[in-house]
Order: structure tokens, then C-alpha cells, then sequence
């Protein structure tokens, strides 16, 4: 049964709330956000997720006003997801969402993420106060950094949900997983994503969780430049008169 993206009859804020930022995966797309990620590969690489569902999440946030699409300077054609004013507003849901997982669902070894305010390098607490000046730190003053826990397990696509605030991938398309990410979305979905950095544990990651093991000041961008294709990938050149 496909369930109805509004909930109908409920006119509390919740609720509508719940309509812009409450299908899966949309938490996840928006704290990566919030973490510097702008391009669909590097979302698509590091969630995991069916690239069809990602098109349709990332063109209903930028339909509700929470992203802005926009060209990347200097890349051509590819576009880059920004949050906007009203999406910096969602940036205390989801580090209490964030909270809340790390206290009734935790990582083993401890956080894996931690909050440092970037003018003193000391912990933000969960009321977004830094814990040596005192000041509330806004999202674009602090700094995620590895945890205790990210070496525990350490983090990627696989299991994306594991900052706290979403469920295990799977072989799950959702509901709109007949939507087409090349259709209506602006999505640069077809472009080659690397497919993996070699850590020294002696498995890929991909290149945003490689990014994310040293502290990354938030709402910066965490790649500077576009993931390179695979190694082992063939290289498409045009041919002999192509434009």
C-alpha cells in the first residue's frame, strides 16, 4: 500500500512539518547537507540510496524551499544543492534528532560525530552552547569531527543511518522508486561518482566519508572539486567532431 505523502486531516505545525521533512532518507539528504555535501554523486555515494528516490527527495526540498538548486561555478553543467534560510532552520531538529540517537540508540565506543565550536575547538553541547566561551554557536561556526565511536564501525554508505537519526540501507526503493532521476529534476545524476578512497583499514570508503575523518567546518563545501571516476571505469572521451 502506498501511503499518502500529506497527512490528511491533522492541521497541527507537526504535521505539516512532517510533510516536507518527514519521508525516509529526507533527514539524512538534509544533515549531509548541513555537513558541506552539494552534488547528487556525492549524496547518492555516501547514502546509498536509489538514485531514483534521491532525485525525488532532493527535487521536493528544493520544491518546498528547504534547497536551492544552483549552478556550481566553473563545472559546466553541474548543479549543487545549498540549503537555504528556511533550511538552516531545521539545522536544531537534527542535531536533537542526532542527540537523541546517540543517547537511546548509541554507537559502540562512544559518538561517532562530535560538535566543536570553531573559534576555541571546544564541545557544543546539545543546547548548541560551546562549552568553553559559552555562546550559542550557530551551524556555520562549528566543526564536525570523528567521534570515539567512527572507529568502531567506521561509517558509510552501507549504514548510512548510524549518526543517529536514520534506519540501515537496504534493498528498498520506497514508494517512488519508479520515479526517474533524469526526469524534471535538474539532478546531475549521471555523473561518475569515485568509487572509493583506500583507508588504512584496507577498505573503500566513499569520498565524502573519507572528507568526514577530519574536522569540516559545517555549511562549507566538504569536496572542493567533483569526485574523479573509478579507476577501473572506462573514460568516455568524444569522439573525432563532437562538440
Amino acid at each position: 500500500m502506498t501511503l499518502p505523502r500529506d497527512y490528511r486531516g491533522q492541521t497541527c505545525a507537526l504535521s505539516r512539518a512532517m510533510e516536507v521533512v518527514g519521508e525516509r532518507w529526507t533527514l539524512l539528504i538534509l544533515r549531509d547537507a548541513f555537513y558541506g555535501v552539494r552534488r547528487f554523486g556525492e549524496f547518492a555515494a555516501h547514502l546509498a540510496v536509489p538514485r531514483a528516490v534521491l532525485a525525488d527527495r532532493l527535487a521536493g526540498l528544493v520544491a518546498a524551499g528547504v534547497l536551492d538548486r544552483r549552478p556550481e561555478p566553473g563545472t559546466g553543467r553541474r548543479e549543487a544543492y545549498v540549503l537555504t534560510e528556511k533550511g538552516l532552520g531545521l539545522w536544531p531538529a537534527v542535531r536533537a534528532l542526532t542527540d537523541w540517537g546517540e543517547q537511546h540508540a548509541p554507537a559502540p565506543g562512544g559518538p561517532r560525530r562530535l560538535f566543536l565550536h570553531h573559534a576555541d575547538g571546544a564541545r557544543v553541547g546539545p543546547d548548541g552552547h560551546c562549552s568553553g566561551c559559552g555562546t550559542p554557536v550557530p551551524p556555520g561556526d562549528l566543526l564536525v569531527a570523528p567521534g570515539p565511536g567512527l572507529g568502531a564501525d567506521a561509517e558509510g554508505g552501507a549504514d548510512p543511518g548510524t549518526d543517529g537519526i536514520g534506519t540501515e540501507a537496504d534493498s528498498d526503493t520506497d514508494t517512488d522508486s519508479g520515479t526517474d532521476a533524469n526526469s524534471g529534476t535538474g539532478a546531475d545524476s549521471g555523473t561518475e561518482v569515485d568509487s572509493g578512497t583506500e583507508v588504512d583499514s584496507g577498505t573503500e570508503v566513499d569520498p565524502v566519508t573519507a572528507a568526514l575523518a577530519r574536522p569540516h567546518r559545517l555549511l562549507t563545501p566538504l569536496l572542493t572539486s567533483p569526485p574523479a571516476p573509478s579507476p577501473t571505469a572506462p573514460v568516455r572521451r568524444p569522439s573525432k567532431g563532437t562538440p
